[in-house]
């Protein structure tokens, strides 16, 4: 796919004081959930053809949106927007049971591609507000997570979006209070919400199980180890990726002397490289590896050719594709059927 034109040049290869390296962070990019949702629009538009209609983002990364548009993926706000009877596939950050409704509604053949983690959590929010708890939901307003796991039980739902706002939050009852969270938060600024939050209810619940995914976790612990030892770090990820936006967050808090976001390596600019011998290298959750090596080859261009990986875990987590997608149109099995592109 060709890229966006860059506006500035190629970066030079500037003396740093002593020798140059990039310390390259290990997990990065994409993830199960996000692999799956990729994988669930390229499938239907094979199966289907084109178009299918995406509700909003189907990720949070220009670059694969852009992608799936020219392969014929239609991006819209709401359902409202589809012609009645066509094929929809929902993002990988959930909807709640409105849209499913309106969907129905329409006569939309919808494909679900939310994320597992992002289900598990609509269905702890189900659970908890049939047994009358009121949920303090940790996020950020306006986020399609936030939106669908809200949705889910609108009457019990409190949204919390910092610290700050534990202070101030007032309840029903403080007996009856759980607390569940974005899967694409910073671990260290939620727990310090939780903290808040206990301090003021002792008998808050927590969820049955960590809320925050394993990726964005692993993601972040990775990019902690990085930034101890980098003079900057690079995340690529898109402006709209809450765990991207982390990223760069997480890394200025533990060490890095400069952090940035870029979608693309020409967004690389010459004077973030003044003095700077090591560079630390990450991607948000929902970025391919392709838009990465472009980092890397315009980094060596300017004189960091050494890449050391920095591996803090190893994934092999897939997810089965939505069912609709599991076979192919002859109703043989897809050898895809588990999402992971190792298995392509």
């Amino acid at each position: 796919m060709p890229r966006i034109p860059g506006a500035s040049s190629k970066l030079k290869d500037i003396p740093a004081g002593g020798s140059k390296r990039v310390l390259l962070a290990a997990p990065r990019g994409y993830c199960a959930g996000v692999d799956r949702a990729v994988i669930a629009v390229e499938k239907a538009l094979e199966r289907y053809g084109a178009p299918v209609y995406v509700r909003k983002q189907i990720v949070h990364n220009i670059h694969v949106v852009t992608e799936l548009e020219v392969k014929g993926a239609i991006f819209v706000d709401e359902v409202d927007e589809v012609p009645e009877g066509a094929h929809i596939v929902f993002s990988a950050h959930g909807v709640s049971p409105a849209v499913v409704d309106a969907a129905s509604a329409r006569g939309l053949q919808a494909i679900d591609a939310t994320c597992p983690l992002v289900t598990k959590v609509h269905k702890e929010a189900v659970r908890f507000a049939k047994n009358d708890y009121e949920i303090l939901l940790i996020g950020h307003d306006g986020h399609e997570e936030v939106e669908g796991t809200a949705g889910e039980a609108p009457d019990h739902v409190t949204l919390i979006g910092s610290p700050a706002e534990a202070d101030t939050v007032e309840v029903r009852d403080p007996d009856k209070v759980v607390w569940l969270s974005q899967t694409t938060l910073s671990v260290d600024e939620t727990m310090q919400t939780v903290d808040r939050l206990r301090a003021r209810f002792p008998n808050l619940q927590d969820p049955p199980s960590d809320d925050i995914c394993y990726a964005t976790q692993n993601r972040q612990v990775a990019v902690k180890k990085v930034a101890v030892d980098a003079d900057l770090v690079i995340v690529v990820g898109s402006a709209n990726s809450s765990n991207s936006v982390r990223l760069v967050e997480v890394a200025l808090e533990n060490g890095a002397r400069a952090a940035h976001r870029i979608d693309y390596a020409y967004e690389l600019k010459q004077e973030w490289f003044d003095g700077v011998r090591t560079v630390g290298v990450t991607s948000g959750a929902s970025v391919p590896d392709v838009l990465v090596n472009e980092v890397l080859a315009a980094l060596a261009e300017a004189g960091y050719a050494d890449v050391e990986p920095v591996t803090t875990a190893e994934e092999d987590l897939v997810f089965s594709l939505p069912k609709e997608l599991r076979t192919q149109a002859n109703g043989d099995r897809d050898d895809r059927a588990l999402g992971g592109r190792a298995r392509r």
